[in-house]
């Protein structure tokens, strides 16, 4: 038997505003990547230490939206369809390349950047202006109870394995579609509970177990276990595009060794990232 577990997925989305005259999509794609690299890590902010936030998911649809004089982020936020939570905008102007963006976007918002309320994300800039939106999701309208959301995730993930697709570097043929199972989804259930109340974001559990302990305790018996999660997408589709966006995320939904899935999701009005989802994988 063998267990495959992805990195983990946080929700925080960082999006930069489009500005008139274009820009190099590769800089805005460099900044974004930086952005996940530098919220890996802890921080000091101000002489203050400032825990991991996790990565980011790039949404498309914010890459566009722009900010004019005299307009407020959220009314271009509703104008683009987007419906936030909580948002902010932060900018710097100067560097030529997304390197010294990052460095100077830090030094001047450092617990910004670091925020793990933020799940999503968009960049832009025009010429040597760098523009950058952090936002979290308002959570969808008819999100459903868990087992709903589970069977949609499923859904999504069962239409992603109908096509070929790359993730990352590697790629992967169509995969035959997978079965929910009660059991898978109760183990993700547990997880995504314990996330939430323990205002954590991690494969591990409260008394340590992995996702192949607590899918054995759900009664699941694998020859193949894995599993995705994230924080702070308000809705499945939001999710699944985050782990279809996450090279090691994606390779377990392609993966072809596995047969069933179950899937979660847990709130806590006093967590961080507010929404928490486990997505499990096996093969019995």
């Amino acid at each position: 038997m063998r267990t495959r577990v992805a990195a983990r997925l946080a929700a925080v989305t960082v999006a930069l505003l489009l500005a008139p005259g274009l820009l190099r999509a590769a800089g805005e794609g460099e900044l974004a990547r930086l952005i996940d690299a530098y919220r890996a890590e802890p921080r000091s902010c101000s002489g203050e230490r400032q825990p991991a936030a996790g990565a980011l998911t790039r949404v498309e649809l914010l890459d566009g939206v722009r900010v004019g004089a005299g307009e407020q982020l959220g009314d271009r936020l509703v104008a683009a369809g987007y419906r936030a939570e909580t948002a902010t905008i932060v900018s710097v102007s100067g560097p030529a390349e997304a390197s010294a963006a990052l460095s100077l976007l830090a030094e001047r918002y450092c617990r910004t950047l670091l925020d793990r309320r933020y799940a999503e994300v968009g960049v832009a800039r025009s010429g040597r202006e760098w523009r950058v939106v952090l936002a979290q999701p308002l959570l969808a309208a008819g999100l459903g109870e868990w087992r709903a959301a589970g069977q949609e995730v499923l859904r999504l993930s069962n239409a992603a394995r109908a096509e070929p697709r790359r993730c990352g570097s590697q790629a992967f043929a169509a995969a035959a579609p997978l079965a929910w199972s009660d059991a898978l989804g109760a183990a993700a259930l547990t997880h995504s509970r314990d996330m939430a109340a323990r205002n954590v974001f991690d494969h591990g559990s409260r008394n340590g177990d992995t996702v192949a302990e607590r899918a054995t305790r759900a009664g699941y018996p694998w020859k193949a276990i894995a599993e995705n999660i994230a924080a702070g997408q308000g809705s499945p589709a939001q999710v699944v595009a985050g782990w279809l966006a996450s090279p090691g995320h994606c390779a377990n939904l392609m993966a072809a060794d596995f047969a069933e899935m179950g899937g979660a999701y847990a709130t806590d009005a006093g967590s961080d990232r507010f929404i928490y989802w486990t997505q499990v994988f096996g093969r019995r």
